[in-house]
């Protein structure tokens, strides 16, 4: 949180040499735009060395400077307003903004590689191909990723894709749901209440639940049979979602490998997708 980090930097402030001054200051006046940045851009800002940044932050308590950055983002990604988040990337040049943005996306995927719980995304891919029916909620910037599971995993499973955006009530399309079932949610910040009540009934019937999510402490973790966690990555007011959409992909694929009869269902809407001309074939791009 943005109040404990300036806490602590006024506990250790008068410890600090002069370089590491001019980073605290730095943090305490223009947060937002430091959560941005990483070790070798706040070195630069501030005109001292990216040693000297490293050397701060375990200074002040950090493990190193990643889980500054961290904690500075938290705080932005559950605080700040969507113009907030928008004024504080245009501090940043277009160019940078750029090759920022492709670098942080690069990292929260390693990162999710180097993380995610083995057990937790085995549980998951076991739980799929042993429900009944699937259902997908995701709302918001979420919707995204809900989609695309519920479009790839409806070739071979009975999925329901929650809608928000429905006629109908969010509850009225899980009504359904039994202890047969399962549930698949999916939620980033900033986290949508909807999700967490939606949540609460499916769990609430019994159906087993998998939450894709940023981390332990986000509100739909708790209900959560099988924890699969991927970092968000936050540029501008858009949420960047790569990890948890590779993360998806990942799942969906391991699920469908372990399927006895994919082959066939998959045959069979080849034949389907032929007869109707659901894609373009070659032939049709000759004529």
């Amino acid at each position: 949180m943005q109040e404990s980090i300036q806490e602590i930097i006024k506990v250790y402030y008068p410890t600090l040499s002069k370089g590491q001054k001019k980073i605290a200051d730095f943090i305490i006046n223009d947060y937002e735009k430091a959560s941005f940045m990483t070790a070798a851009e706040l070195g630069k800002a501030t005109q001292v060395s990216e040693s000297t940044v490293v050397r701060f932050a375990s200074h002040i308590g950090f493990s190193g400077y990643p889980e500054l950055q961290k904690s500075l983002q938290e705080n932005v990604k559950s605080r700040l307003t969507s113009v907030q988040r928008m004024e504080a990337a245009s501090k940043i040049e277009g160019s940078d903004l750029l090759e920022l943005s492709l670098m942080r996306d690069m990292e929260v995927i390693k990162k999710t590689k180097e993380t995610v719980s083995l057990k937790a995304f085995d549980g998951a891919v076991e739980a799929i191909n042993k429900a009944k029916r699937i259902y997908i909620l995701g709302v918001r910037s979420s919707a995204s990723l809900a989609g695309f599971a519920a479009f790839y995993m409806g070739f071979l499973y009975d999925v329901v894709l929650v809608n928000a955006s429905a006629s109908s009530d969010m509850f009225e399309q899980m009504f359904r749901i039994t202890e047969d079932d399962l549930c698949i949610a999916i939620s980033f910040p900033r986290y949508s209440s909807r999700t967490v009540k939606a949540l609460k009934f499916a769990r609430d019937r019994g159906a087993c639940v998998i939450s894709i999510t940023d981390g332990p402490s986000s509100p739909i973790a708790p209900y959560a049979n099988h924890l699969l966690l991927a970092p968000s990555n936050m540029l501008s007011f858009v949420d960047s979602l790569v990890a948890p959409l590779s993360l998806i992909n990942a799942m969906i694929a391991c699920a469908a490998s372990r399927k006895e009869d994919v082959h066939k269902k998959l045959e069979g809407l080849e034949k389907i997708w032929d007869e109707y001309g659901v894609y373009k074939t070659e032939r049709e791009e000759k004529k």
